[in-house]
């Protein structure tokens, strides 16, 4: 019988002849397969079997750690989260916004910006995810750009109402929209229109005038707007 010269075929690896690995190892395995799916997969077509063959583990692994796959993919994303860079600080606001929108631009052409454009595409189809994405994105830890503006308060280079303002968000805000709609790279000259024609001239300018409100009524004969068991 002629005898069979071709390449064998190697048995699929199975995870539980392996080592057996707990805790931050396994998790940070765990992690790292799930940011290798969403580059080669995308969210969508993302399951928690395929991240668990892919870290060579047991689904039951992955679930105990991780209920759904949304939060999976969050915190696999903090692996490479902007929130905690630490940015130079240039002595001057133009500056610290230069750095920060060209770092951001720089993670936007990474594999990590072709996930975050992935899952903003999905929020609207996944209202786990999007509810995840906005409890991120408002967490108690202050952002980035509102460390380089208290810089800029401290300098006196900023009046400290910005820091409360819609004015605040709008340079990393007009990076994002420029990324999803136009993808990575973003250009420099961008990131500099972007700082110096519109950032820079909305928060040096000065804080909007209140809006006028309905005058209160005058208080009827007899009242008084002191507590009647005060002094």
């Amino acid at each position: 019988m002629p005898s069979n010269t071709g390449p064998a075929t190697e048995p699929p690896l199975d995870h539980r002849k392996g080592p057996r690995r707990r805790g931050e190892e396994l998790e940070s395995a765990i992690l790292r397969a799930t940011l290798d799916e969403l580059t080669e997969a995308g969210y969508s077509a993302l399951t928690m079997e395929r991240v668990a063959g892919r870290a060579r583990t047991g689904k039951a692994a992955v679930y105990r750690r991780w209920p759904s796959r949304a939060q999976l993919v969050l915190d696999a994303c903090k692996l490479g989260d902007l929130s905690g860079a630490e940015l130079p600080d240039t002595g001057r606001l133009r500056g610290d916004a230069l750095a920060l929108l060209r770092h951001m631009a720089a993670i936007m052409a990474s594999p990590l910006g072709d996930i975050m454009r992935g899952l903003l595409g999905e929020m609207s189809r996944d209202p786990e995810l999007a509810e995840l994405i906005r409890e991120r994105v408002h967490a108690v830890r202050p952002s980035t750009v509102h460390v380089i503006l208290e810089r800029a308060v401290e300098r006196g280079e900023i009046e400290p109402w910005v820091l409360t303002s819609r004015r605040a968000t709008v340079a990393t805000d007009l990076l994002r929209n420029q990324f999803l709609l136009f993808g990575a790279p973003v250009a420099d000259d961008v990131i500099v229109d972007i700082v110096d024609d519109v950032y820079l001239p909305l928060i040096l300018s000065p804080a909007p005038a209140p809006a006028p409100g309905p005058h209160p009524e005058p208080a009827p004969p007899g009242r008084s707007d002191q507590h009647p068991c005060s002094d």
